[in-house]
């Protein structure tokens, strides 16, 4: 396993179970020394989704999309939970194999691929790729005629937040048939079928057709004397705290039951947005406000509009606005029960004016300073983000509770050095303005003890103690 330099920002918090990200929100916002926005990323929500994940669907392995957010502690956790992963390019496998896992734990899962990168993927050992056309399977004849193809077929949702169909995928009944021809002739090995319903799939019965087209690609592929044993089922899962995966999951299990049966046909998806987007929650500070007043020309009454300008836009983590379709929330971090509302509208800090964050919204009326929470914030935001106009992209500030660490504390790639003890909330503050990687350990009453992945042997005995974090506020 590669080892890396660990700054303080790519380390995880471990806090106080009986603690939360408004907690830690709190601690911050109230030290009224941050203006910045910035993130918190709790990756208990990753390890909670997961296990969702397995007992609603256990036949299935997910294979994380790494697209939909890149950060390493997400990728160091998912592969320690054993995940797969969804790679798109040579940087995303090159990202997914410095954490130390095999090569057959990633499928190269886009159609369209350049040249240069599938002679990486043969270099790497990163043998299962797509292909959903001609051009494809002559460049994988040239550069890599190993492979382990699976072909990816079209199957739309009727309602998705991204359809993917009008770029990606053949048609099952016409254009699969002769690409398997074709791959026969040109002595490849086609190994399964893929398909994606669309990202934020919401008509979970496309799972059923699309699992039922699959079978019948399974079929026609015997008669060339192919044994298909890889059935990819894609993305499409929701993510928000409010979603829920069951309705998903119930008929991708009957579908299954119905039309793969055997056990020996393994069945993996590409899950992104659903272990991501809950995990992550941003503040934004107000700072600048503009009041519109109009009269109404009747009743003479004069009505306030607010401008509200905050410290992120559309150039950065609100880009998913405008290529992700999403539909953000603001939650004004004070309490406002009570408080009368007005209508108002949210602005990113660029001289764009195309960077808008919401039209139209009801708002008490808020100060310069304040804050706005957005949740739901951890899906296709970030690595899509730009420091446009000299405005920054958000730190990210990654928090575990007590269970997640005693968790993940042993398994690889994670190590002890990820994670940090103590008076989290105030070196978030510290941390949240430079890159000091200093940290203040608190008083050592406690052992813990360190023991090697797949051994029972002590390498390390380390003191550590956990704050409560009500202690700073």
């Amino acid at each position: 396993m590669k080892i890396i330099n660990l700054t303080t920002n790519s380390r995880v918090r471990v806090i106080n179970n009986r603690t939360d990200v408004w907690n830690v929100l709190r601690t911050v916002v109230d030290s009224e020394t941050q203006e910045d926005a910035f993130y918190i990323c709790d990756i208990g929500e990753v390890v909670r989704k997961h296990k969702i994940w397995k007992i609603l669907m256990p036949r299935v392995v997910p294979h994380y999309a790494v697209k939909c957010n890149d950060n390493r502690a997400i990728l160091e956790v998912l592969a320690a939970l054993g995940t797969g992963f969804d790679c798109a390019s040579k940087a995303e496998i090159n990202k997914v194999l410095s954490l130390g896992v095999d090569s057959d734990r990633i499928i190269f899962a886009n159609p369209a691929k350049p040249a240069s990168h599938i002679r990486h993927a043969a270099l790497t050992g990163v043998n299962t790729m797509t292909f959903d056309n001609e051009t494809e399977l002559h460049k994988i004849k040239n550069f890599f005629p190993e492979a382990k193809l699976v072909v990816r077929i079209r199957c739309d949702a009727k309602v998705a937040q991204c359809q993917l169909g009008m770029k990606f995928g053949c048609d099952a009944t016409t254009e699969a048939p002769y690409l398997l021809s074709v791959a026969r002739d040109l002595g490849l090995d086609v190994v399964g079928v893929s398909f994606h319903v669309g990202s934020g799939c919401g008509e979970p019965d496309a799972f059923r057709r699309a699992i039922a087209s699959s079978r019948t690609v399974f079929d026609y592929a015997a008669t060339l004397g192919y044994n298909f044993n890889l059935l990819d089922i894609g993305g499409g899962y929701p993510g928000r705290r409010e979603d829920t995966l069951e309705p998903i999951a119930k008929i991708i299990n009957d579908s299954l039951d119905k039309y793969f049966p055997d056990p020996h046909v393994r069945v993996i998806a590409e899950p992104g947005r659903y272990y991501v987007t809950s995990a992550y929650t941003l503040a934004c500070n107000i700072h600048s406000i503009r009041t519109i007043k109009t009269e109404d020309p009747i009743t003479k009454e004069i009505t306030s509009h607010y401008m509200y300008y905050i410290n992120d836009g559309v150039y950065g983590s609100f880009n998913c606005i405008l290529y992700d379709h999403q539909v953000v929330i603001p939650q004004p971090f004070k309490n406002c029960d009570g408080l009368e509302l007005h209508s108002s509208s949210i602005w990113g800090p660029t001289c764009d004016g195309l960077d808008q964050v919401i039209e139209e919204c009801m708002l008490p009326e808020l100060k310069v300073g304040e804050w706005l929470i957005f949740e739901d914030m951890g899906a296709y935001t970030l690595p899509v983000a730009s420091p446009f106009n000299g405005f920054p992209v958000p730190k990210v500030h990654i928090i575990a509770d007590e269970n997640t660490w005693d968790l993940l504390k042993g398994i690889l790639p994670l190590r002890e050095d990820h994670f940090i003890f103590g008076q989290t909330p105030a070196n978030i503050r510290a941390s949240l303005q430079n890159d000091d990687n200093s940290w203040i350990f608190p008083k050592l009453p406690i052992t813990v003890s360190i023991s090697k992945c797949n051994s029972n042997s002590i390498i390390q005995e380390h003191v550590l103690e956990l704050v409560d974090i009500s202690l700073f506020q």
